[in-house]
């Protein structure tokens, strides 16, 4: 459904540091980076699309989050999503929703909300039920 998605950022360096963190927890390898225009994206292991873009914004105007955007990222267990969250708070995310069962989505909807250093609200979710014998931790 997606080619692309470009997420503006301020402080370019702050930002790759925050996004290799989390694309790295997430699985995507970086496909390119070019600190001199400056803009970096990932894209997934395996390759091709979509990529996710960071950069400062085309028209050279300060970086300014939307109000009611969010972009999502699949992950691929709950394990996963916990760790996304503990690594973009670790890089100087913000916190908007420690990892958790949001039922009102669905009933197997585990996700973990926060913002990216220039304010980028972000989640990370798994959509799997948890397999059978397994139980969720609460920590």
């Amino acid at each position: 459904m997606f080619s692309h998605v470009f997420l503006g950022v301020s402080d370019f360096d702050r930002a790759l540091a925050f996004y290799d963190a989390l694309m790295a927890v997430l699985g995507h390898a970086r496909r390119f980076c070019e600190r001199e225009r400056p803009w970096a994206g990932w894209q997934p292991a395996g390759g091709g699309r979509p990529l996710l873009l960071i950069g400062r914004p085309f028209d050279g105007a300060a970086h300014q989050p939307g109000n009611g955007q969010m972009l999502a990222l699949d992950a691929a267990s709950r394990a996963q999503v916990d760790a996304a969250w503990r690594v973009a708070l670790a890089h100087g995310g913000m916190d908007e929703g420690a990892p958790g069962l949001r039922a009102q989505y669905h009933p197997d909807y585990y996700g973990a909300y926060f913002r990216d250093p220039d304010g980028n609200k972000l989640c990370v979710v798994c959509h799997l039920p948890v397999a059978p014998g397994l139980s969720i931790s609460a920590d």
